[in-house]
């Protein structure tokens, strides 16, 4: 289980790129290598992965298949940064929301609004995945969490404001317009969609 509070940035070293399948090897920062273990969860850019090997501070994870075709680690390149969380401790304090570090889908980012004192994102969801998010609601952004600004339906999209802080502790700053985030939607959130979703099916009558 994750927060969403990213603790870091890495770089990407280098790519082993096989058939349905990947190793990344990225430079962990030093502070984040303390107690790292092989079999360890960590997450890049939201996504749950398996430490694999560590050599000094480099750090190996292995992509499947599924996880390719879901995230935007597909597309990552060797020189480029993923958001890093390590796995979160019993008792610490959760600044953000749980996570699970499973990836629901990716979003587009359809429009950057920077002024002096702001910085805001819009983002374009699949329209599937559109009822689960709500303004003032969470959301986890390449598994950083962020509070919903505002929703439109009419084109499915959403907006998220990013303080200084946020900014300078993630990879968000260094998107553009068109490229992909990973998104993990509120698992509390889902459940109770979901849920009023079969109970309104299995009990509404059919009119007709």
């Amino acid at each position: 289980m994750f927060t969403g509070i990213v603790q870091g940035k890495a770089r990407i070293e280098k790519i082993i790129r096989k058939v349905g399948f990947q190793t990344h090897i990225i430079a962990m920062p030093t502070a984040l290598l303390e107690g790292l273990s092989v079999g360890a969860s960590v997450a890049h850019n939201g996504v749950c992965l398996t430490v694999t090997e560590i050599n000094g501070a480099l750090v190996s994870f292995d992509l499947m298949a599924q996880t390719l075709a879901i995230t935007n680690l597909r597309q990552v390149q060797e020189g480029d940064e993923v958001n890093i969380e390590r796995a979160m401790k019993m008792g610490t304090e959760i600044g953000g929301h749980l996570l699970s570090g499973h990836i629901f889908c990716t979003a587009t980012i359809a429009q950057i609004e920077r002024t002096t004192n702001n910085y805001k994102v819009r983002f374009h969801l699949p329209s599937h995945a559109m009822k689960y998010v709500l303004a003032k609601g969470f959301i986890a952004i390449d598994g950083a969490s962020l509070t919903i600004v505002d929703v439109d339906r009419t084109d499915n999209t959403f907006s998220v404001s990013f303080i200084p802080e946020t900014l300078e502790r993630t990879i968000i700053a260094q998107k553009r317009e068109g490229e992909q985030v990973n998104i993990e939607i509120d698992s509390q959130t889902q459940a109770i969609i979901d849920t009023v979703e079969r109970y309104l099916a299995q009990n509404l009558p059919i009119n007709g």
